[in-house]
């Protein structure tokens, strides 16, 4: 699962996504790497692994990670492929959730590609070269269905009239994600047609040292602005996380953060923001070889988590032992939970819960 960084030029993007490659930031044990010059995998901050990792002193730990991509900064005319605008829409297409970041400060050092700050402009400019695009992918499928609904096909038929309302929408400038469907039509036929509008968003408010705590009124105009898009706001000083990764004593890093009134980087709540814009959630093992935190679906079955450490273990599944995560600290110990009784044995029916503790059962 991927979350692209995308905006216009000179809004913070690289600077950001040079942040979170930072690993200082975070703690001593919070690893980068580059997969490609503009793919990396993070590690998501989890304090419960930390407080897991002191109670079992495995011999080693391993958290859950999440793919950030630095996405080339997009122009007007993306859609008709000005600047690199393909290239753009193609690496967007294949990502599963979005960070928009929004210039929200004022500095005259730093040019802005329209030469004056407004994120509300900035965040049209984006939405709209998107919604055409998606306008155009729309309008090839419409074509292609209109001819067999005319045929008295029930299902072309209701799938024209999805198409027509989403067609509808996007050209009065509505991202898909906005507009209603029931569950149905959206499993059917919107979820396929894997629209860039349709991807959850989170708005990152890039601002300067002094709004990182509160914001400042460019924020409160992009959380009006996106009141009903359903979508998170992260107010973030990219310039000042920078400056906070050059630092090589941890104790220093956290006398900065103090000074700015932050008890954690913001880079930090991004990550685990975008973790959760991406719809995971994780169950931890924990054991003498390792303490691991793993990532599901929220929603995700017993068997279907248990398939994420290997096949086998979901086509053989019997049953899973779990433990509440709140109920293992506690105790303090596997054996003291079993004790007192709080073990539960659940079957194949099992939703897991985000932090349960979990070992499974499984005969192939």
């Amino acid at each position: 699962m991927k979350a692209g960084i995308v905006g216009l030029p000179n809004v913070g993007k690289s600077t950001l996504f040079n942040c979170l490659s930072n690993a200082k930031a975070q703690s001593a044990n919070f690893p980068f790497c580059t997969i490609e010059p503009n793919i990396g995998v993070v590690n998501v901050p989890d304090p419960r692994l930390q407080k897991l990792e002191a109670l079992v002193n495995p011999e080693r730990v391993l958290p859950a990670t999440v793919e950030i991509v630095d996405i080339a900064g997009l122009v007007k005319g993306a859609s008709k492929g000005e600047g690199l605008g393909n290239q753009f829409l193609a690496n967007i297409r294949e990502t599963d959730a979005i960070l928009h970041v929004l210039r929200c400060f004022d500095n005259d050092n730093i040019v802005h590609v329209d030469n004056s700050v407004d994120p509300i402009r900035d965040k049209e400019t984006i939405d709209i070269e998107l919604q055409l695009k998606d306008l155009e992918t729309v309008d090839k499928k419409l074509d292609k269905v209109k001819r067999a609904a005319k045929t008295g096909n029930k299902e072309a038929q209701k799938e024209e009239a999805v198409l027509l309302k989403l067609k509808v929408g996007l050209e009065a400038g509505v991202s898909v994600r906005a507009l209603e469907f029931t569950e149905e039509e959206y499993n059917d036929f919107v979820k396929p047609s894997q629209l860039i509008t349709d991807k959850p968003v989170m708005y990152v408010c890039n601002v300067d040292e002094s709004a990182a705590v509160n914001g400042n009124d460019y924020v409160n105009r992009v959380k009006e602005a996106v009141k009903d898009e359903n979508a998170e706001v992260l107010v973030l000083a990219v310039g000042t996380e920078a400056d906070i990764t050059e630092l090589d004593d941890y104790e220093e890093r956290q006398m900065f953060l103090a000074d700015i009134g932050l008890d954690e980087p913001g880079s930090a709540k991004l990550i685990r923001s975008a973790y959760k814009l991406l719809n995971q959630q994780t169950y931890f093992t924990a054991g003498v070889k390792e303490v691991r935190a793993w990532t599901i679906n929220i929603g995700s079955t017993a068997p279907q988590a248990a398939g994420v450490i290997h096949t086998d273990f979901e086509k053989g599944f019997i049953r899973a032992e779990v433990i509440a995560y709140e109920d293992y600290v506690s105790f303090g110990s596997e054996a003291k939970v079993k004790e007192a009784g709080k073990m539960r044995v659940e079957g194949k029916a099992y939703t897991v819960k985000d932090g349960d503790v979990m070992h499974f059962l499984f005969n192939v």
